[in-house]
């Protein structure tokens, strides 16, 4: 019997004191939870109220996202399964069950994308914009491809033979392979090669055909179309298309390295070699060729390969994506500056006078703020020192450039770069080595955690004292993300504050750990669990004396067991508890007795969601906090982190109307089931459809924007009424 069929036969008979809060069938998997969000995403790709491109944008999307997954998260539990791990997860599954059940939603959730890929094509079509194959094209085309490909994709080319004399070639993680069946044309012999497909830099997947339509070829069928010219004299017997996916997780034991740069660096190259999870190949293989791959692959035939139809490596969809088709695309969004940045003042003066300034990304403009601040701080002579924590950001970021700025004007400048941020590895050891030349102090966080905090503190001279300016975020410091993420920030010079990111950073910098003190910040891996922990009790406490007790959060999941604990007892009690969680969710919803005052709804739109928001209604005495940090094991108890309160009256109005639009939205969210699936919110035909929450929220920006003028210019005209009217009274 499931875990569903088991709840769904208990919860009817159960009272509260008979729930075993140690039952696995009480949680949902984390990576089933997690294919679940992905079957969401792709649900975009479906409904025809998104515009065409952004429709084949989410199929990308999915396909990225699939990818990730089994470098990080199968390529986990197949480790845990080949070293024999037996422990079980929190719904009692080993991993190897866990293996399964995930290769049998995604084979589902694969067929379901490429079912959905055709149709977007076959739209895409009546636009003019065509996939073509070497078939449908003519002469004069083909001829000019002849020459397109001779010029700039032969030259790049490197077939390697399989046989005896030649042992199998290394496939790198990701990449698109010919497997190519020839023999002469005087013998009887089959012969094996491979060609890597050259993706990268200048050459693209999608090569356009001369003409007044928009038409393109893939790179992999110009290939084909040409081998000839690779294999002269030789027959083509078949040609078939493959792509690998490694495992990701070849981490070390950092306290027993001498050099952690050194480490990164090894694990980095360990992982080009590292074993495969997964072989892709398109459809038509023959079984002796694709049996060859998986035996010279070291995987099994009957689990570890996918066919898939006619395209692989989806993720390359992004380049059709970004065609300008401007009624194929969302309107499109352009952050507003928010109103009290408007001002060309001193950013410092700004803060100074407004005490703290929450910042809604990517409504509110990243590079008019954070930016700016970093930007400001590096040439004002006032500044002497500036403090952050870099977890990811672009190469050729403006953060950056500034703290180099900083520098080269004197300025002390400490950053604490996580060098173990997957897949950005390589990017911040060389900005670490960049910011390292130019004279910044670069340390790598604290031994055995990750600094995933996202934190800056300016030092400034205000007057005749120091004053401590400080940003904290839920997002990284990323102008990319910055426009397609949605996270919160705040701005402050909050002297409690400034003393608490200045002990912050003196744990980061040195490691040492005892008697740290924080006035406002809880910082994890310490403190955070506990304090959550303790305020969902509290919480529990308050609504038996009083009533009305109030749980609100915004996270992207919801992993960790203790904490899933605690709120299905704060149901139990009676607690209301709104969940806004993206992605994984262990905990079961709406199981009387168990979590039945318990509601969890996913967020799916334009957008990214990525900001934590923690609420607690705290017996009418609110408490609103912004975080870097999930409810995930790993971000409570292995990595660093910071839960910053808002206190500001004007900021938590600006917070809850924010959660009210989440919670509220008919067009964006999905209300989860006990059994873990989704229902997408529809309006209904009496309702006007307002639109998902992040148009809602462009709207929001835009209109405080309007409102803070309009309220500025009132203020302004009353000013100079008051002067003239003193200058008459004068006269007179």
């Amino acid at each position: 019997m499931t875990n569903e069929n088991k709840v769904s036969s208990r919860k009817n008979n159960k009272t509260v004191a008979d729930f075993n809060l140690s039952d696995p069938c009480l949680y949902l998997n984390r990576e089933i939870t997690w294919l679940e969000f992905n079957r969401r995403v792709l649900h975009e790709a479906e409904d025809q109220r998104t515009p065409l491109l952004e429709r084949l944008k989410f199929i990308a999307i999915v396909s990225a996202n699939l990818d990730e997954f089994f470098m990080k998260r199968i390529g986990g539990l197949k480790q845990q399964d080949g070293a024999r791990l037996r422990e079980l997860s929190l719904d009692g599954l080993t991993p190897l069950q866990q293996i399964q059940e995930c290769y049998r939603v995604i084979r589902v959730l694969e067929l379901q994308k490429y079912t959905q890929l055709q149709q977007i094509l076959d739209e895409l079509k009546e636009h003019g914009l065509v996939i073509e194959t070497m078939k449908n094209i003519n002469g004069r085309e083909r001829k000019f491809l002849r020459g397109y490909f001779a010029t700039n994709i032969y030259p790049l080319l490197t077939p390697q033979s399989i046989d005896p004399a030649h042992p199998f070639p290394f496939i790198s993680n990701l990449s698109l392979n010919l497997l190519v069946t020839l023999n002469c044309a005087t013998g009887l012999d089959m012969q094996l090669a491979r060609v890597k497909v050259p993706i990268g830099g200048s050459t693209t997947r999608f090569i356009a055909i001369p003409g007044k339509k928009l038409r393109f070829i893939r790179i992999e069928e110009l290939l084909m179309g040409n081998l000839d010219m690779l294999f002269p004299g030789m027959k083509v017997i078949h040609c078939g298309l493959f792509r690998v996916t490694r495992n990701a997780n070849t981490e070390t034991d950092e306290e027993e390295a001498d050099d952690l740069l050194e480490m990164i660096e090894s694990e980095l190259k360990e992982r080009r070699f590292a074993p495969i999870v997964r072989m892709e190949v398109v459809e038509g293989m023959p079984p002796l060729q694709q049996g060859r791959l998986a035996a010279e692959l070291n995987i099994n035939e009957d689990e570890d390969v996918f066919e898939v139809p006619e395209l692989l490596a989806l993720r390359d969809l992004f380049e059709l994506c970004r065609l300008d088709f401007p009624h194929l695309h969302d309107p499109p969004h352009h952050p507003v500056v928010h109103p009290l940045l408007e001002s060309s003042r001193n950013i410092f003066h700004i803060i100074r006078d407004a005490g703290s300034i929450l910042l809604q990304h990517p409504y509110e403009s990243f590079s008019a703020s954070v930016e700016r601040f970093l930007v400001e701080a590096a040439t004002d002579s006032k500044v002497h020192g500036i403090k952050m924590t870099l977890y990811r950001t672009s190469s050729q970021s403006r953060i950056v450039e500034a703290l180099l700025l900083a520098a080269q004007n004197g300025k002390q400048v400490a950053v604490v770069v996580e060098l173990k941020a997957r897949f950005d590895e390589a990017t911040n050891i060389r900005l670490a080595e960049r910011m390292e030349r130019a004279g910044i102090h670069v340390t790598y966080g604290v031994v055995g955690f990750k600094t995933h905090c996202k934190v800056i503190m300016v030092v400034r001279r205000d007057f005749n004292s120091l004053r401590r300016y400080i940003h904290i975020g839920t997002g990284n410091y990323h102008a990319e993300t910055s426009r397609i993420y949605s996270d919160v920030g705040i701005l402050s010079c909050s002297e409690v504050l400034g003393n608490d990111v200045t002990e912050l950073f003196n744990y980061l910098t040195t490691g040492f750990k005892p008697r740290r003190k924080y006035g406002l910040l809880l910082t994890a891996p310490r403190f955070l669990k506990q304090a959550l922990m303790g305020k969902i009790e509290r919480e529990i406490e308050l609504h038996r004396e009083q009533g009305g007790g109030l749980i609100q959060f915004k996270i992207n999941a919801l992993e960790d067991g203790d904490i899933v604990k605690a709120l299905y007892r704060a149901s139990q009690a009676g607690v209301q508890i709104d969940l806004i969680v993206r992605d994984t969710c262990r905990l079961r919803p709406g199981i009387p007795g168990l979590s039945d005052t318990i509601r969890v709804i996913s967020i799916v739109g334009r957008f990214l969601e990525h900001s934590r928001i923690y609420y607690f209604r705290n017996g009418g005495a609110d408490e609103y906090y912004i975080s870097s940090a999930d409810t995930m094991k790993r971000n409570l108890e292995a990595r660093v982190e910071v839960l910053c309160p808002v206190e500001s009256l004007a900021l938590t109005r600006e917070i809850r109307a924010l959660l009210d639009v989440y919670f509220n939205d008919q067009r964006s969210a999905w209300d989860m089931q006990p059994d873990g699936s989704y229902l997408q919110r529809n309006p209904t035909e009496l309702d006007a459809d307002p639109g998902g929450s992040h148009d809602q929220l462009i709207n929001h920006a835009e209109k405080r924007v309007e409102q803070y003028r309009k309220r500025n210019k009132k203020n302004k005209n009353k000013k100079e009424e008051w002067e003239e009217s003193d200058n008459v009274h004068c006269q007179g």
